[in-house]
This record gives C-alpha cells, structure tokens and sequence, in this order.
C-alpha cells in the first residue's frame, strides 16, 4: 500500500469517527425556561396534576386532597378530602389520576375498587369500576408509572408480579389438631420482569402488550422455636430496570436501562427500536461499589434517627427506618409486629405469631459494573410527544434534577436542569411543565409552580 492511500485511509477513518463521536455526544444541559406562575396554596411532597384548559387538577396524595386551582394556580377548590365536610371521600389510601376523555379525567380509589369520572368543572358524573380487582394497586399508584390510553382507547397500565407464598410443615403431622411442628415459609420468588397490560373498558378484554424488567428482591423467611417469623428482604440499590410510558399520539415507549435505547409499539401495532442513545457511561470499580452501599447505610441510619417514618423517594432505593417501632441502624433494619397486626416488641413475650421484617442491600459484588442511566420511576411522557428520562448523575452537577428529553423517534433532543428542590409533577401543552417546589427541610410545605420549557 502505497504512502498516499494510506494518508487517504488515515484521514477517512479519522472523518468517520469524528462524525459518530458527535453523533454521540449528548446536548449540554441547560435550565428550564422561566417560571410564570406559583401557588399560594402548600401541598405535601407526593403531588401530581393534571392539566385542563380551565384550570390544573392536584391530586395531593399525601394530605389526601384532590383540588382544582384555576389557570393561575389560585384559588382551591376541594373535590374530595379526608374531612367529613367534603361529600366526596379521598381514598383511604394512596388514589390516582388518569387522563381520561377530552378534559375528563379518572379518579381511581384503590380501596374501593372504583374510578370516579370527574368533568373539567370538578365535578364527579359517575363512578366505574376498575378493570380487575388485582390491579387496582398499580392504577392508583403512580409509582408503577402513569396508566393511559391509547389511539384506540385501551387503558394501557403497568401490572403487578403477585408472589406466591407457601408454607410447608416440619416435624410431620400438619392438618388439624394440634399436630406436627411450627410452619417453615418458602420465600416467593419474585420475578424480575412484569407485564404492560391493555385493557378496553368497553368489553373489559384485557391483554398483554410487552414486558418490562423491574428490580429483583431476594427474601428468605424463616420461624423460630417461639412461633415468630422473620422476613429477611435484600435490595438492590442500583438495578438496571426498564421504565414505559404512552405519548400523546398513543404510542407505547419502553426505555431500556441495560443499553439506553427505546422501544416502540405504534398505534398501528408495529414495533420498532431505536437506535442507542448517548449516555455518559460511568464505571464502577470494588471500591466504588463498597463506598456506594456505606453512603446508602449511613443515609438510612440518619432517617432510622429522624422523628418521622422514611418515605421511599426517586432515589431508587426504598428506605426501611424512622420511628414507630423500628430498630437498628447501618445496613439492616427490622420491624416487629405482634399478634395482633401493630408494632410490638421484639421478645418471646409476645408470643406466637409476631412477625419481623429484615431489610439489608445485597454484597457490593452484586452492583452493576456501570450505574445504570435511570431509577425506577423516572420516565413520563410530556403532552406535546416527548419523553422525559430522569437521569442518575455520572458527575457532580450544581442545581436540581436533570432530564433527558427524547422525541417520537428516540432521539435525544434536549437536556433539561431544574431549579434546586423541584421536581416535575405534570405537564401541559404547548411546552408548560409543572413543578413541585420543596424546601430541603424536612416536612416544610410545597407549592407549584408553572415553567415554559424554554
């Protein structure tokens, strides 16, 4: 090969992989567009809205309030509560918002197995009830993601792995009478995977359309001579999962933790995949992993010393601790129930029949050898056709949360940071986000706030 076809080579090898690297490179970060509304009203720190175009419905889920404020954030008026002076009863737990028909939107009582139709005037016309009765957890909790419909009308919704418990007897004898020795418990074996169903209301026809992956937890339960069983549950604080959400043309989006990429299930039925998105990929060595698992164990000590129960957050890792019965610090925690179903103590005082919960990380060895792009939890679909992918930082960056923002062809379009303190709650046409804005201290009041994207 002559000198010249060589240079000619050189330079064409080095145009192709200049011309990849930039393909690759992520946009830079940049901050939201400007704040034009905030709320003189204060909510819990578990918000989310809907928006309508007379106003933005909140589903206060911590104080149990769902409200209607008008187009300028003011001016409450209460739907349902947990007071007896409201006609409408919040639900005794945790209830969920899905955008239903027009401005219409569904309320969704998981304790009574209902959906409630409320018209944009906050009205409530009729109430349904939920497709099946197992899945009335995964609709009125939004963190299993954000049940919707499709171009075709089916209510597209994450399902629920049910575990199944068995429990064998030692010693012989079982049955009645008296027979045989204390109940060892199988632990279940969790799946790490779990469906999207589609359900059409009309008929109640209900299917499923792909599957998602989601974080793997070992258990192992075991009683002891005194009839107590323990439940030792081990997490991992870095799962590679995958997250779903429905854009506003009906299209299914599946983001893939294990490369970062997504998959598409069109209106039309088709899927396709895109191509890999870039991600700044960072690697985690022996000491890494080990200095990641004692910062989670020393976080989870502080919230086992705080005066009030831990709430798992986007964090990723569900955080056992605070007050109320609970013991023990570092990288376990245990709570022990009683007979009678409340918090007791820990002796064999109490009995037969106590149970205690153990929750403990995995070895260092188990974490991943990359911090995956994402938690659980972290993808929503905007109202103009984009996705926006919460991201684990790979580096120290000043502010807020950063987003990934992925177009109907899942593409990375845009890089977007929040003020500090804030999250995104809901979203509206035209490039309108909604924020929730909360001091760093514990148990101070939010309130929302109105952002253009740009």
């Amino acid at each position: 090969m002559t000198s010249s076809r060589k240079t000619v080579l050189a330079a064409i090898s080095l145009c192709v992989a200049t011309s990849v690297a930039s393909a690759q490179q992520p946009p830079a970060i940049r901050p939201i567009g400007p704040i034009t509304a905030t709320s003189k009203e204060t909510f819990g720190e578990l918000v989310f809205v809907r928006h309508l175009k007379t106003g933005l419905l909140v589903n206060d889920v911590r104080n149990r309030r769902l409200l209607l404020l008008d187009t300028s954030l003011a001016n409450p008026v209460v739907i349902a509560d947990s007071t007896p002076a409201t006609a409408n009863a919040y639900s005794g737990r945790s209830a969920g918002l899905i955008a239903y028909r027009g401005d219409s939107t569904l309320f969704v009582d998981p304790q009574s197995l209902s959906m409630q139709v409320i018209d944009p005037a906050g009205k409530i016309m009729r109430t349904m009830a939920v497709p099946r009765s197992q899945d009335a957890m995964v609709l009125g909790n939004t963190m299993f993601g954000t049940p919707a419909f499709d171009a075709s009308g089916r209510l597209v919704y994450r399902g629920f792995p049910m575990p199944r418990f068995e429990m064998r007897r030692e010693g012989g004898g079982g049955g009645g009478g008296g027979g045989g020795g204390p109940g060892a418990f199988t632990p279940p074996e969790i799946p790490d995977s779990t469906p999207i169903m589609r359900v059409d209301l009309a008929t109640r026809v209900v299917d499923t359309v792909t599957f998602v992956k989601v974080p793997k937890v070992k258990m192992d339960m075991q009683r002891d001579d005194n009839g107590r069983v323990r439940m030792n549950v081990q997490m991992n604080p870095l799962p590679t999962v995958d997250e779903w959400a429905v854009l506003s043309d009906g299209s299914i989006a599946i983001v893939r933790g294990r490369d970062y990429h997504v998959d598409w299930i069109r209106p039309d039925g088709s899927r396709v995949s895109s191509p890999k998105m870039p991600f700044e990929w960072q690697r985690m060595t022996d000491e890494d992993k080990v200095a990641f698992l004692d910062s989670l164990k020393a976080a989870r000590q502080r919230l086992a010393n705080a005066p009030t129960p831990a709430v798992a957050g986007q964090g990723g890792a569900a955080v056992a601790g605070g007050g109320g019965g609970a013991a023990g610090g570092g990288d376990r925690q245990m709570i022990v129930f009683g007979p009678g179903g409340g918090a007791a103590g820990a002796g064999p005082g109490n009995g037969g029949g106590g149970f205690g919960r153990e929750m403990s990380f995995v070895a260092a060895s188990d974490l991943p050898d990359y911090k995956p792009p994402f938690f659980a939890g972290s993808v929503r679909a905007d109202a103009d056709g984009f996705l926006w992918i919460r991201t684990i930082p790979t580096k120290a960056v000043a502010g807020g949360p950063v987003y990934d923002v992925v177009s109907g062809r899942g593409e990375l379009v845009d890089r977007v940071q929040l003020p500090k303190d804030r999250t995104i709650v809901g979203f509206g046409a035209g490039g309108v986000v909604y924020l929730l804005s909360r001091e760093a201290t514990s148990g101070a009041p939010s309130r929302l706030e109105r952002a253009r994207v740009k």
